[in-house]
């Protein structure tokens, strides 16, 4: 029997399981807020004369980068 056959170790599918946390279900908004088309299917407001679909694409940028961070620091085993 090869070490190819066998599946990875009961420690290693242990340790996966406990990474579930409720902080993760916060990865979705950055994924469905951008999906959103009426927030951004527009030209007004306008901020610094840019159109507010070119300055809602950094936000979402922004939203993303903020809740990845987020849920990063709310979930990294501490010790």
């Amino acid at each position: 029997m090869d070490e190819s056959d066998v599946g990875p170790a009961p420690e290693a599918v242990a340790s996966r399981a406990k990474d579930r946390s409720p902080w993760n279900w916060l990865l979705f908004v950055p994924i469905v807020v951008p999906l959103l088309t009426p927030l951004f299917n527009r030209e007004t407001p306008r901020l610094f004369g840019f159109p507010a679909f070119y300055w809602l694409q950094f936000a979402f940028i922004l939203l993303g980068v903020g809740t990845t961070t987020l849920v990063y620091q709310m979930t990294k085993k501490r010790g």
